[in-house]
């Protein structure tokens, strides 16, 4: 059974760094895109960034890129959003999902598992 767990989030004032994990409990991820999307008050789930677990090609959204960094862990299982000089706008709630194929999607609707999510708060 897929299970992805997320963790990292927190209280952190603008320019801030934060580290967020997400851990497949259930299967390995070996053949799959993992990716992060946010979703703030009021507003609709976005993309924030994804990899290709089979090689490492990864993609971000333009509001993230040159401050936030996905990577994976291939004997933890886990992959990592490091995120830097965040700002007000970055609070939200992240969710990891994961799904399955070679293709990296940017819709929401393109993934099938999805985490509990983790709290990211910027204060300005």
């Amino acid at each position: 059974q897929v299970q992805l767990v997320e963790s990292g989030g927190g209280l952190v004032q603008a320019g801030g760094s934060l580290r967020l994990s997400c851990v497949d409990s259930g299967r390995t991820f070996s053949t799959y895109v993992v990716g992060w999307f946010r979703q703030g008050p009021g507003k609709e789930r976005e993309f924030v960034s994804a990899i290709r677990w089979s090689d490492g090609t990864t993609r971000s959204a333009d509001s993230v890129k040159g401050r936030f960094t996905i990577s994976r862990d291939n004997a933890k299982n886990t992959v990592y959003l490091q995120m830097s000089s965040l700002k007000p706008e970055d609070t939200a709630i992240y969710y990891c999902a994961r799904r399955g194929g070679a293709g990296i999607a940017l819709s929401a609707a393109g993934y099938d598992y999805w985490g509990q999510g983790t709290q990211v708060t910027v204060s300005s």
